[in-house]
């Protein structure tokens, strides 16, 4: 995929303060990591007459494929060749878009503290797009981009030149001239290249509404395509559609009465939120493990892996949990958890019931044996797997509380969050992360080793194509083993 954004200069004020705006020196060449690719910033010219920036998206098709398994066009394909052969690599679409906000991200919020003059004011800009999927062609470019202020030039693609009884491709190259801001231009690409498309490459979620209305302040309001492209960038989406579309007319309201929209929108009481909040997925997988340990009634807890003491903390919370042990290899991770559960000003009472100390799992310790139940939350990841079987013999084998409960990254989740670059893992130091199956046969395989029972429960959203973003084994010793 490639971009072209151009200005010209005049006296004061040189072409090449494009840089500046995007932050991105005319005399480098520069390389960014995006979710399925990598993309290149160069400048074709740089002089104070005219200056032109270059974005050139170089898809991973692998990565296309292994993370397009989601929602979108290329993403969920009817035959198994269309996952290879489509047109995601060259057409302008949603992965355009992410590179613009991943490359340009000061850009469009308007930031530029060397030139603040420059990115306040509209420049003479030209954008050039060579292929742009457009369904509704060329007479949809003109309505989506004329009412901004932009000269458009959408001239169709031909499907092919030998035969041009064929007629047309849904495909338009596309040239925006006109003066705005840098900021504004962004934000018209950011969301109209995959309104163009009509599809996007990602799982379209609740805060893409905020993305949309934040990135369309100060134009989608009075749009005369306002429907269209809500419903577009949504992804059809209808709940989230009307959500927009209602804030959106809020929005309108407020300005043709000179208010804020908070003003007008009064009928909740401030001192009383009854709007639900995302639940950070940190807490949604502490609770689970909460309400593992207490389904399975243990009392006597070991946290294996406790770092700075999130889960010690919450598991002094519930009086039936009468000893808790937080252990951990690192001395440094340990005085933070010291320090965050202010073990020195605690009461007797309660600090009769915690203790941390030093160890590793690779190893066994005797002085694990004996408890209810054991915790490995987001622990087998920071191993390399060689190093599995000495941390399963260790607590499977040796420790042998009555319940064990490990949680793990799903690595077929992170295709949802469409800033994580293509094949990086969630957390620089995992040395791995486990698809659903992975992680099913190797707690199958643990449970039949060591005899246990095991049950999986999903953590956070449980996607219908990819699952959730945390993937939870609840081991529990077998009736015999329980027995004897």
């Amino acid at each position: 995929m490639f971009l072209t954004i151009s200005t010209t200069g005049s006296g004061g004020a040189p072409a090449t303060d494009l840089g500046f705006l995007l932050h991105k020196h005319p005399e480098k060449a520069q390389v960014f990591s995006t979710s399925y690719g990598d993309a290149h910033v160069f400048y074709p010219e740089a002089s104070e007459q005219r200056c032109t920036a270059a974005l050139l998206l170089e898809v991973d098709p692998v990565a296309l494929v292994r993370r397009g398994k989601g929602k979108g066009r290329g993403g969920a394909p009817d035959s198994a060749l269309a996952q290879y052969v489509n047109d995601r690599p060259y057409a302008a679409s949603s992965l355009l878009a992410v590179a613009l906000r991943t490359v340009f991200a000061s850009a469009l919020r308007g930031v530029c503290d060397a030139r603040p003059e420059r990115a306040a004011n509209p420049l003479p800009l030209r954008i050039g797009i060579p292929a742009v999927p457009a369904r509704g062609g060329a007479a949809l470019v003109r309505r989506l981009f004329e009412p901004l202020g932009w000269t458009v030039e959408a001239e169709p693609v031909v499907l092919d030149a030998q035969f041009p009884a064929w007629g047309d491709s849904r495909y338009v190259r596309l040239v925006l001239e006109g003066e705005l801001r840098l900021a504004e231009a962004l934000r018209h690409l950011y969301v109209l290249l995959p309104v163009l498309d009509d599809a996007k490459h990602y799982w379209v979620s609740p805060d893409e509404v905020d993305k949309l209305l934040r990135m369309g302040e100060g134009w989608l309001a009075g749009h005369p395509e306002q429907r269209l492209i809500t419903n577009r960038y949504l992804a059809r989406r209808w709940s989230l559609t009307r959500q927009a579309m209602e804030r959106l007319e809020l929005a309108r309201l407020a300005e043709a009465d000179d208010s804020e929209p908070e003003e007008l929108d009064n009928a909740v009481d401030e001192e009383v939120d009854t709007e639900e909040k995302p639940v950070p997925l940190a807490v949604q997988r502490r609770e689970a493990i909460l309400t593992a340990l207490r389904s399975a009634g243990a009392a006597r807890v070991l946290d294996l892996g406790c770092g700075q003491g999130q889960l010690v903390g919450e598991l002094l919370k519930d009086a039936r949990f009468t000893e808790i042990v937080g252990v951990d290899v690192s001395m440094r991770a340990l005085g933070e958890a010291a320090r965050r559960l202010r073990l020195d000003r605690m009461g007797d009472h309660r600090a009769a019931r915690v203790r941390l100390m030093q160890g590793s799992l690779a190893y066994s310790d005797t002085r694990l044996k004996g408890y209810d139940a054991a915790v490995l939350s987001e622990v087998v990841e920071h191993l390399d797997l060689p190093r599995l079987p000495a941390l399963e013999y260790a607590v499977f084998g040796t420790a042998r509380p009555a319940t064990v409960v490990v949680t793990t990254p799903n690595v077929e989740y992170n295709v949802r969050w469409e800033t994580l670059p293509a094949g990086h893992v969630r957390h620089a130091d995992h040395r791995f992360e486990w698809t659903r199956e992975e992680f099913r046969s190797w707690a199958g395989q643990v449970a039949q080793r060591h005899g246990y029972d095991v049950r999986h429960v999903p953590v956070g959203p449980d996607d219908p194509e990819v699952g959730p973003p945390t993937q939870m084994a609840v081991f529990t010793t077998t009736a015999k083993e329980a027995v004897a």
